[in-house]
């Protein structure tokens, strides 16, 4: 089938189809590192990474690049605040988002490029800029035209009359409609050399620069959230078409995380970070309960929304850990053609999450009938659709988080061994009531005991 993408700047879904046949460029718009991240902002991450790993399951050679902003207005306040190097400041919290997308089991970019490693470039755009009549300078500042671009406010739809750029205002403007390139140096402000005078790069400048730089004047996709599309978005689309490049082909947008009806931001201090997160729940679970809706609609945060989505989560797992340990290694098996389709129609995960709990459900029948190749089947399923939804129980970046507890359940599983061989003599010598009282003893501690053909298996009940 063919993936099918809403693009935000059609505002319709389309077929995709890349430049090249089999290779698939895409740009994320990444973090800027002001400070420790929060589930809003990994949202992006991890919705964008089944798009990528769908790609490269169809074959495709995935070229994904996602930038760092390291010098931002927010970034130099709250390092100022601190007392602290505003590139210490940023350096510290690029690790901090290295670690949420590690932990939460997103690939590495193939390049994530900071914004001060690309000055030069940011210099020649603007120097082509000025030159094509689209942008001046005034004062060490540099600024956008907007008037001079017909297009401008397409992608967002804005209205030439209604835009507000909303940023802090440098001297020279000759329409506040106009954006900024560059900035004029301030004391204690870090600076750059250029033809206009000293000064830092506007947050807009820098993605269009880094873009085009690394994946060409035209590539495939360009992603972010949605509260990207005006200004961000608006203006590196202005940026590029001014300096003549065809820039992205498709623009896709994830929705927010929201709380209370609210999109999470540090502004308004409804935001849950990433380490407190994960010191409540195991990342794999969390990164279920992030990638569990449609990247396009509105993730409403609640702890009962969390609690259900781990729990569904646990489900899929033990039900694969069972067949692992009951009948063979499970493999990955073939993806079924319903779970292709969801994620062809605009990487419909609901749908296809659908389909994997629907899978479970026939495996479980097949274990509990006895049979072991069918229940092995439905298992490799199972494994390679939550491979490209970035959370298959078996694979070794989940399975190193639980060894962390492997002293632990290895020890309480001497424990729990004793009381089934007690079990089992007492049922041997046809003493019910102690084989009963062990089992009962054994739920009030949280652990369940199945019968099976190979002899009483134990779990806990929260992993069921």
């Amino acid at each position: 089938m063919t993936l099918r993408l809403y693009d935000t700047a059609t505002r319709e879904v389309r077929d995709f189809v890349p430049l090249r046949t089999g290779h698939v460029s895409i740009y994320l718009c990444g973090a800027t590192v002001q400070g420790v991240p929060h589930i809003g902002h990994v949202r992006s991450g991890i919705a964008f990474d089944i798009l990528r790993r769908w790609l490269l399951h169809r074959g495709d050679d995935v070229l994904f690049v996602r930038n760092v902003t390291d010098v931002d207005d927010k970034i130099l306040r709250k390092a100022a605040e601190a007392g602290r190097p505003w590139w210490e400041w940023a350096a510290t919290h690029e690790r901090e988002f290295s670690a949420a997308y590690d932990a939460l089991g997103v690939l590495p970019p193939s390049g994530e490029p900071r914004a001060t490693g690309f000055v030069t470039q940011m210099v020649t755009y603007m120097e082509r800029l000025i030159e094509r009549g689209h942008a001046y300078a005034a004062d060490g500042n540099v600024y956008f035209d907007v008037r001079s671009l017909p297009e401008y406010g397409a992608l967002s739809g804005h209205q030439l009359d209604d835009v507000h750029q909303g940023e802090s205002v440098g001297t020279g403007k000759r329409d506040p409609r106009d954006f900024t390139l560059w900035k004029a140096a301030k004391p204690d402000e870090p600076q750059w050399p250029t033809p206009w005078g000293a000064g830092r790069p506007g947050w807009h400048l820098e993605c269009s620069a880094m873009a085009t730089s690394l994946l060409g004047s035209e590539f495939d996709i360009h992603c972010g959230g949605m509260d990207l599309i005006f200004p961000h978005h608006e203006n590196e689309i202005a940026q590029a078409h001014g300096a003549g490049d065809p820039f992205a082909r498709y623009w896709l947008h994830n929705g927010w995380v929201t709380m209370g009806g609210e999109k999470m931001s540090k502004s308004l201090g409804n935001v849950v970070s990433i380490p407190a997160m994960l010191a409540r729940m195991r990342p794999v679970e969390l990164r279920y309960y992030l990638g569990s809706a449609h990247y396009r609609s509105m993730l409403e945060y609640s702890d009962g929304a969390l609690t259900e989505a781990a729990a569904g989560y646990r489900r899929v797992e033990s039900f694969v850990e069972r067949v692992h340990s009951r009948v063979a290694e499970v493999g990955v098996g073939e993806v079924p053609a319903e779970f292709a389709a969801a994620l062809d129609d605009d990487l419909g995960v609901p749908a296809a999450l659908a389909v994997v709990h629907n899978t479970v459900r026939h495996g479980n029948t097949a274990l509990e009938g006895g049979d072991g190749p069918g229940a092995l089947s439905a298992a490799s399923a199972v494994r390679a659709m939550t491979g490209i939804l970035g959370v298959d129980p078996l694979d070794p970046h989940w399975r190193c988080d639980a060894a962390d507890d492997s002293a632990a359940t290895s020890a309480l599983d001497v424990l729990v061994q004793a009381e089934l061989a007690r079990r089992s003599q007492a049922r041997a010598d046809k003493d019910w009531a102690t084989a009963d009282a062990v089992r009962d003893r054994l739920a009030q501690a949280g652990i369940e005991v199945t019968d099976t053909p190979d002899g009483a298996q134990w779990s806990l009940k929260g992993r069921e």
